[in-house]
């Protein structure tokens, strides 16, 4: 159990806290109710990132021992103070001329008006993350040099199209301006800003890697930045992550309003999510069951495909777990499965 020492440990300082924050804030009754939530939403946060964790395993058993201990300590942060409660109260400040301190206020005196205003940009946000999410999911399904695929009469024939220069911008596009067809008129213009924005932040990556690395690095893509382990590859996996995070931070929403209860409980479960990304690693998990990496990226699609049909139609929470759990269930079986029919042709 090494691989989730961290996370017992983060579990075992995130749990006393809610409950004095429970208790200064309403005694036993509310000590025991955050206590739950907390619990609850560390569970949330686990199911919805599954497939986050097995896309980092596939990406980080190739990084560097410094790049991969710099992603599971100094990503942690980022991925917690950052992505899950630093970037709604920006987005909340940037939206309602209020400072960040007034915002951090409103959150705490007010989380009813907070979470409204984070809400009424939903589709913003799931523009931004749907685009970034379907470009991962593109790029690795248009992979021309990809030799395995899960399912091979499909993936074979996309793989065609991946040896076209800029196919997966061009699908995401048309994606993304399909999806305004549900979007009410006054939001269209911040919806396509927002997805191009998520479009131009996958790509920045590569930009970012060729000034920040050394020369003979400046003509690599983004995944070839990615697998090799760079600042570059270190940003592709917090924007990554930045991209789930944002549905499980609205949905924690449903759940409760108090924005402290929301980040302890999404803290236990990025550091889970991060401690099964070393569990993966370690073990060897994805060379083992080849399908695995696969389910993870069908589901990123999913995920993707969900974030724009919620612009539109409210999708709950579970739906979205259950759909990412379900597709790395099936690559697991189709691996395990595989595995025998090369052990019985031996």
């Amino acid at each position: 159990m090494g691989a989730f020492a961290g996370s017992f440990i983060v579990t075992g300082i995130c749990l006393p806290v809610a409950a004095w924050w429970g208790w200064t804030n309403g005694g036993v009754e509310a000590m025991f109710a955050a206590l739950w939530l907390v619990v609850v939403l560390g569970i949330m946060e686990v199911s919805l990132s599954f497939d986050n964790a097995v896309v980092n395993a596939a990406v980080l058993k190739t990084w560097s021992p410094f790049w991969q201990k710099l992603f599971l300590t100094v990503g942690i942060l980022v991925a917690v103070f950052g992505m899950r409660l630093l970037f709604p109260l920006v987005i909340v400040s940037a939206t309602s001329d209020l400072s960040m301190l007034q915002t951090w206020h409103l959150a705490l005196d007010n989380p009813n008006e907070y979470s409204s205003r984070l809400a009424a940009h939903h589709e913003e946000i799931s523009a931004f993350g749907g685009m970034f999410l379907l470009l991962v999911f593109l790029n690795f399904v248009l992979d021309d040099e990809k030799e395995i695929h899960w399912f091979h009469w499909m993936e074979s024939r996309l793989a065609v199209l991946g040896k076209i220069n800029a196919v997966s911008v061009f699908m995401a596009l048309i994606v993304l301006f399909l999806s305004l067809y549900v979007v009410d008129d006054h939001k269209k213009y911040a919806v396509v800003i927002a997805g191009l924005v998520g479009v131009l932040v996958y790509l920045g990556v590569d930009v970012l890697s060729s000034l920040l690395e050394s020369e003979e690095k400046n003509d690599a893509p983004v995944r070839d930045m990615v697998h090799k382990g760079s600042i570059g590859g270190f940003l592709y996996l917090e924007v990554l992550d930045a991209s789930f995070s944002f549905d499980g931070v609205i949905g924690a929403f449903a759940i409760t309003k108090d924005i402290v209860i929301i980040m302890l409980g999404l803290a236990i479960g990025a550091m889970f999510v991060r401690s099964l990304t070393v569990y993966l690693v370690k073990k060897g998990t994805l060379d083992e069951f080849v399908y695995l990496e696969h389910g993870a990226h069908w589901a990123i699609g999913a995920l993707a495909i969900i974030m724009f049909v919620s612009m539109k139609y409210e999708v709950p929470e579970i739906i979205t777990g259950l759909i990412g759990v379900a597709l790395i269930m099936l690559s697991l079986w189709s691996s395990v499965k595989h595995r025998r029919m090369e052990a019985q042709s031996a």
